[in-house]
């Protein structure tokens, strides 16, 4: 969960110094493969395509296509920033096995669990760190949201059980409901959810932000 930067920008990986990209591109890198899976998906939903004698629907084709997308574009963002967080990188990794499993099967049921196993791998590392009285967290997003010690452990809590909850919820909608109505839940449905954690932490930021020296 270690985002292996020091706070001069260096990489304790050896995989350089961080740099800053343009952050509209950036935002790109990150957002692009999910906005072209959904619009691929709109487009081959309806068709089914037959290839080596085999059929397959159009999530398939698509899962097939979102795959090197998503390789590709965070390894361009490696290639700009000069690192790659571990949640980056578990993230690819699980869309890789996930997502390639679903191809080779022909059965969409194993991309659908990805966000499952993201959010249970994501809960399970921050709730680990927790047993050790720690926030891993905190090695994420220290740069970014200076807080107290007792503001890190307060949202590693939250933030481990949310994650549970969408681990449990993504669940239900994939076994429960159509593909489509899946696919809308993963787009838009987990990104929102996302948003309006952090935006709900607000009275943590407020209570227990500290300023950084020379700010």
């Amino acid at each position: 969960m270690t985002d292996e930067t020091d706070r001069s920008g260096g990489n304790k990986a050896g995989q350089g110094p961080g740099k800053d990209p343009n952050p509209m591109l950036k935002t790109a890198l990150e957002l692009g493969p999910v906005v072209a899976f959904f619009a691929a998906y709109l487009l081959l939903k309806d068709r089914v395509f037959t290839i080596g004698g085999r059929d397959y629907e159009g999530f398939i084709l698509v899962t097939a296509g979102f795959i090197p997308l998503m390789i590709a574009s965070t390894a361009v963002l490696w290639k700009l920033t000069g690192h790659l967080s571990k949640m980056q990188i578990a993230t690819v990794v699980l869309v890789t096995v996930f997502g390639g499993l679903s191809v080779w099967l022909n059965d969409d049921r194993f991309f659908k669990m990805k966000p499952t196993m993201i959010y249970l791998l994501f809960g399970g590392i921050l709730g680990f760190g927790l047993l050790r009285g720690q926030s891993y967290l905190r090695t994420v997003l220290d740069a970014q949201v200076p807080l107290k010690h007792e503001g890190w452990m307060i949202l590693t809590r939250r933030l481990t059980a949310f994650f549970f909850l969408l681990a449990v919820l993504n669940e239900v909608i994939w076994r429960t409901m159509s593909t489509e109505t899946w696919v809308y839940f993963k787009t838009f449905g987990l990104t929102a959810a996302i948003f309006l954690f952090f935006v709900t932490q607000n009275s943590v930021f407020r209570e227990y932000g500290e300023e950084r020296e020379g700010e």
